[in-house]
């Protein structure tokens, strides 16, 4: 059977052709998850590395919980134009402590990577309270609701570091035993923004572009 003809029979039986997609797919996704699997930067700390804090990890709880990276990614690209606009392009060791990644693909609004510093908590404030007050042409929504809510009832913290220190995350004992007390006076609005104000800002050098 020549090619012409195997192509052929391949278009005209759905089932091959399905086949053929997933076989093709799974190639292509075993040649960018191999090499990642041998990576040690991935998986290993270094000065980079950010572990965050109880008001940062409550804070970034509220960050997923509001759908912030749905518009939102935290991944700058080694290109020449992301650098130039975001800063130093991402590095693995910088993400050994997110659980889960969020990297993302789609920018309805800036990438936040390097976030962290570029303005006040001030700022950050009256922008969540009201966008375009600050950003006229922003679309993204306010999010009043964080200011009344308490941080501490965001979830279990205690809970939740001792869970991360089982996966290898250097918490010691007295940042659990402390959690709560970290978060004690503090809205949600407050854990947020101190998790914004962490963002990229651990990483240590200069962008080689």
């Amino acid at each position: 059977m020549d090619g012409l003809s195997l192509h052929k029979k391949i278009e005209e039986n759905t089932g091959l052709l399905i086949f053929g997609i997933l076989f093709v797919s799974a190639i292509g996704g075993l040649v960018q998850l191999l090499p990642v699997l041998n990576q040690d930067s991935l998986d290993t700390a270094t000065v980079n590395s950010h572990l965050y804090s109880a008001v940062e990890l409550t804070g970034r709880d509220i960050y997923i919980r509001e759908g912030c990276h749905v518009c939102h990614s935290q991944q700058v690209r080694p290109l020449i134009a992301e650098v130039e606009r975001y800063g130093p392009y991402s590095r693995a060791d910088e993400f050994v402590y997110d659980r889960p990644f969020l990297w993302g693909s789609k920018r309805t609004g800036p990438d936040l990577h390097r976030l962290g510093g570029k303005f006040s908590d001030d700022w950050h404030r009256i922008h969540l309270l009201n966008p375009r007050s600050v950003v006229p042409n922003s679309i993204m929504p306010a999010y009043p609701w964080l200011a009344e809510r308490e941080a501490s009832e965001t979830g279990n913290i205690t809970a939740k570091l001792s869970a991360l220190t089982v996966l290898g995350h250097p918490y010691t004992e007295e940042d659990i035993a402390g959690a709560d007390a970290a978060l004690e006076g503090m809205t949600e609005m407050d854990a947020l923004i101190a998790y914004l104000q962490m963002l990229g800002t651990s990483y240590q050098g200069e962008s080689e572009l």
